[in-house]
C-alpha cells in the first residue's frame, strides 16, 4: 500500500467496461510529511476522495481483484481517506 496525494480526477469519453460506475483519480505517492516521494499514477476511487486529500491506495493487482468482482484489468484502488500521519522518529548512530 502507498500514501499518496489525489492531485484531481480523470474524464473519459471511453472506457472499459470494468470501469464503469467507477471514478478515476490521479494520485501522487508522499512521503510521512506529505512531500512527494514518486511519479503520479491512477487509481479507481471506492471512498469519495477529492484533490488534494491524503489517501491510501493499494497497488497490488491481486488484493485489488479481490475487492472488485470480476477480472478488472485495475492494479490501483484507493482504500481510505487518511486523517493524519504520525511519524517515528529515526534512531541516530552516533
Amino acid at each position: 500500500m502507498r500514501l499518496c496525494r489525489v492531485l484531481g480526477s480523470v474524464t473519459q469519453t471511453a472506457k472499459h467496461e470494468s470501469y464503469l460506475g467507477h471514478k478515476l483519480l490521479v494520485v501522487e505517492p508522499v512521503d510521512d510529511r506529505g512531500e512527494p516521494c514518486a511519479a503520479s499514477f491512477l487509481a479507481i476511487d471506492r471512498v469519495q476522495a477529492g484533490a488534494g486529500d491524503l489517501v491510501l491506495v493499494m497497488t497490488e493487482g491481486n488484493g485489488v481483484r479481490q475487492l472488485i468482482v470480476g477480472e478488472p484489468p485495475i492494479r490501483s484502488l484507493i482504500i481510505g481517506v487518511v486523517d493524519a500521519v504520525d511519524s517515528v522518529p529515526q534512531a541516530s548512530h552516533g
